[in-house]
């Protein structure tokens, strides 16, 4: 049988079985499906109404906030700094929605970094303004956002 008396088998079956020409429209017959697949909806259809922020117009650039709030990346964070140490000393610049710790499954100490989520840009960068190269538990940390856009500055890696 030819690809197209298939095609012409095939859909004269789904009519039979779905009741027509309609049904086979609706069952969306050219829609892909499988991982990856995203229906004709927007943004905040999808993410319920949110708003998403757009970078600066005249530039591309700058800090990226994340569907639910602004995340900072603070490095340089001491192998035995609890949750609690973090919250403390960040919280005083605005509510912390969020806090996540990388642990060393091996040694259970934090791998040197944190990811902290403020739900305005006004608290993250306020955050960073004072804790960038501050010192926390006898180091001091690095803080900046988690997502930018822009330059990616590459180097520092080995070379072979």
């Amino acid at each position: 049988m030819a690809d197209n008396e298939l095609d012409d088998a095939l859909m004269e079956g789904a009519e039979d079985q779905a009741g027509g020409e309609d049904a086979v429209q609706e069952a969306g017959r050219g829609n892909k499906k499988g991982r990856g697949h995203r229906m004709s909806t927007n943004m905040a259809e999808r993410y319920g109404g949110a708003k998403f922020q757009e970078l600066d117009p005249n530039t591309g650039m700058g800090p990226t906030p994340s569907v639910e709030g602004w995340v900072l990346f603070v490095t340089n964070v001491h192998e035995e700094a609890q949750e609690e140490d973090l919250h403390e000393a960040f919280s005083e610049y605005g509510e912390i929605k969020n806090i996540y710790m990388n642990l060393d499954r091996q040694t259970g100490f934090v791998k040197g970094y944190a990811l902290i989520e403020y739900k305005t840009k006004r608290e993250a960068q306020a955050a960073i303004d004072a804790m960038n190269g501050a010192e926390l538990l006898t180091q001091n940390v690095v803080v900046d956002y988690a997502f930018k856009k822009g330059d990616v500055k590459r180097g520092g890696g080995r070379r072979r």
